[in-house]
């Protein structure tokens, strides 16, 4: 028998249990809601925790609109950086082109997604953690340990909701446990919300776990709280503290044995890479609301897919996976010099007769995180170029050659893993941590320590296991490049430390969510979305001119709809 997991149905409290025949079997409650002092025992504390463990999936109801709060952060975290175009056409989504422009209105429907889906997860987090107190202060009908536990899950989860809500938005109300439904709605933003995340997120070190409750994989445990509290850290910039719970989750681990494609196969879920997993599934009638549904408009759009077109690999992402000849990352931004660009720049027989040029020297990540025309692409057979990718009649794709892979199941697979609703619909889980981002976060404490001699050991972890990849191939089953990764000899400098510990970052984990916030916390978002947009906007004009201000640019306004409901407690963001 696999591992339990746990969701929730979006209409209803529901559980999921995993068997060998399948994903496993959805039981639904009735729909509705029930008073607080209905379910004060041990069953609706459970229930009320399962709840709190839904929004992880970023949808409250229904199947389309949760693309902003997609535990992938590919709105947020990816579209807006280097990595990453919206995708699709100009007028699919328009909303999304402002956030890609830096020049958001509050009334921007993603901002309004975002604040409201996880709220909903703060509130049903404080929900549990107030029907656990008024149970143990009456009949106590939860034990002591599981009552310790269920402490730490609910406030894991409140942190991590409030935690991606302070990175988009910094400015907002600090709701706990023990303010009233009511009261929530005049609460002000001009509270610190960090001290209540660190508060949370001890907690949910100090009573969690080490091993998963019930064996259910999609369960907070204590390597996933010190893993996220460490994080936490390491933006405050306290790097001792971080790396100190970096190496209690590293210990013992050897990832160079963990195959990288594993994070991205839906049969090789709850592998010891994943650390704090948003669980998906397809419910039994073959509805998705508990699937992927926010990467749901990723990937192809064409061929087996047939939608949506979304969320394509920047031209600058490919390229930055280009080495020298001795296996390594062109540091210094040459990767830029003579840019790779697929077919995009080709036209009548020159973009027929196109043939990927199989010569070059790429890190083998490149093919397991894009898609690029004339390379095999799972098992769908060799990309093709403008067939699987979304353009308006009679133009080519305005937002480049290639599209994402890593949110892509096998069409050998659809069949169980898929929505009624269509084949982009899946029940691949997202990493929100994984092992690889711990060890790049412990290799950045270590070099700005100055401990560059394990920094460099930490690095190279990664680039070792990155080594094993298997190539891919073009249509004649040869090589669709010369692929090679070898580890740094040395971290000749401090300078020279970070600056290969922050690309070999975007190189891993490229596509997952995380490159925007790490820019920003970096303090180089300015300089390097600015200079993108010089590189990208040369070959596709969509691109050129976009502008980042700092003090300004690395949060986004607080939707009006909420400063209009909270009877003006709310105060928009600076610059907006």
């Amino acid at each position: 028998m696999k591992n339990i997991k746990i969701l929730i149905g979006m209409a209803g409290l529901a559980v999921v249990g995993l068997g060998s025949c399948g994903k496993g079997f959805l039981e639904k409650n009735p729909q509705g809601q029930l008073i607080e002092e209905q379910v004060s025992i041990k069953k609706g504390v459970e229930s009320a925790l399962i709840g709190a463990y839904a929004i992880l999936n970023g949808n409250v109801n229904g199947t389309w609109g949760n693309y902003a709060s997609a535990p992938s952060q590919w709105v947020f975290g990816e579209m807006i950086s280097d990595n990453a175009h919206k995708g699709s056409t100009p007028t699919d989504q328009p909303n999304m082109n402002s956030l890609v422009n830096f020049a958001p209105f509050s009334s921007n429907d993603n901002l309004s997604t975002m604040w409201q889906v996880y709220y909903e997860g703060v509130l049903r987090a404080n929900s549990t953690l107030r029907l656990l107190a008024q149970d143990q202060a009456k009949g106590k009908t939860v034990g002591a340990e599981r009552a310790k536990q269920i402490e730490g899950e609910a406030k894991m989860l409140r942190s991590h909701y409030y935690f991606l809500l302070w990175r988009v938005f910094k400015n907002i109300p600090v709701i706990d446990e023990n303010v009233s439904m009511e009261d929530s709605k005049t609460i002000k933003n001009d509270q610190d919300i960090l001290p209540l995340i660190e508060s949370d997120l001890k907690t949910a070190v100090a009573n969690l776990p080490t091993s998963k409750i019930n064996g259910e994989g999609g369960r907070m445990d204590q390597f996933a709280a010190k893993s996220y509290l460490g994080k936490f850290y390491l933006y405050q910039k306290k790097y001792k503290e971080a790396l100190d719970l970096f190496k209690a989750v590293l210990s013992g681990k050897d990832i160079t044995a963990m195959p990288f494609q594993d994070n991205y196969d839906v049969l090789k879920e709850n592998g010891p890479e994943a650390i704090m997993v948003s669980k998906h599934v397809i419910n039994p009638d073959g509805s998705g609301d508990n699937a992927n549904v926010g990467d749901m408009l990723g990937g192809l759009n064409g061929g087996p897919i047939g939608c949506c077109g979304f969320y394509q690999p920047s031209i600058d992402l490919v390229n930055a996976y280009k080495v020298d000849a001795n296996g390594l990352p062109l540091l210094d931004g040459s990767y830029r010099n003579n840019p790779y660009t697929s077919d995009i720049t080709l036209t009548g027989a020159a973009l027929n007769d196109y043939k990927v040029n199989t010569s070059l020297r790429f890190d083998p990540r490149l093919d397991y995180t894009a898609g690029r025309r004339g390379v095999s692409f799972l098992d769908y057979g060799v990309f093709p170029g403008d067939t699987w990718l979304r353009y308006d009649d009679g133009s080519r794709p305005h937002a480049g050659p290639f599209s994402g892979m890593k949110t892509m199941i096998p069409k050998a697979l659809f069949s169980g893993h898929t929505s009624n609703d269509g084949t982009y619909v899946t029940d691949l889980d997202v990493n929100i941590i994984r092992l690889a981002d711990v060890i790049l976060m412990a290799a950045e404490c270590e070099v700005e320590l100055n401990n560059l001699s394990e920094a460099l050991k930490y690095v190279n972890f990664i680039r070792v296991r990155a080594s094993k990849l298997p190539g891919k191939t073009v249509a004649d089953g040869s090589p669709a490049a010369v692929y090679v990764v070898k580890p740094y000899p040395t971290f000749a400098s401090q300078d020279y430390a970070r600056t290969a510990v922050r690309f070999e970052r975007r190189l891993e984990l490229a596509m997952e969510g995380h490159r925007f916030y790490d820019l920003v916390r970096w303090g180089t978002a300015k300089q390097v979305i600015e200079s993108y947009s010089a590189f990208e906007g040369g070959i596709l004009p969509t691109f050129k001119g976009i502008t980042f201000t700092p003090n300004k640019n690395e949060i986004f306004p607080i939707p009006q709809v909420e400063i209009n409901a909270s009877m003006g407690n709310l105060k928009q963001n600076t610059g907006y």
